[in-house]
C-alpha cells in the first residue's frame, strides 16, 4: 500500500502529457499489486491465491519496467527508494508463492 502511495506522488511531478500513457500506466500497476493480493486472499482458496499473488507480482515487475523508463526519459533523477521497494515486496511475494506451494 506504501508503494501506491509513492508512486501517486511521484507521478503528480511527471508531464502532464504523460496523463494517459505512463501516469496512468503506473497507477494502475501500483494499485493492481495490493489489489490482486486482497482479491486472490478473498477467494478462500490456496490456488486461487497463488494465482492473484503472481498477478500481483506480474504487476509489480510492469511497474519496474514503467520507472526505468520514467528514468530513461529523464522524467525521475533517482528511483532508488522505488527500486528497493519493489526488490522487497518481490522478494515477500516470492516467498510467499513458494511457501502455499509448498503446502
Amino acid at each position: 500500500m506504501h508503494l501506491v502511495g509513492v508512486i501517486y506522488e511521484i507521478t503528480k511531478h511527471l508531464p502532464a502529457e504523460e496523463k494517459f500513457g505512463l501516469i496512468g500506466q503506473m497507477r494502475r500497476s501500483a494499485i493492481s499489486i495490493p489489489s490482486n493480493i486482497a482479491e486472490g486472499w478473498g477467494r478462500l482458496s490456496r490456488k486461487s491465491y497463488v494465482q492473484f499473488l503472481r498477478i500481483a507480482r506480474g504487476s509489480l515487475y510492469e511497474l519496474e519496467t514503467q520507472i526505468l523508463i520514467t528514468k530513461e526519459l529523464n522524467y525521475i533523477e533517482s528511483s532508488e527508494v522505488i527500486e528497493n521497494s519493489i526488490v522487497e515486496i518481490s522478494k515477500m511475494l516470492n516467498a510467499l508463492i513458494r511457501r502455499l506451494e509448498e503446502k
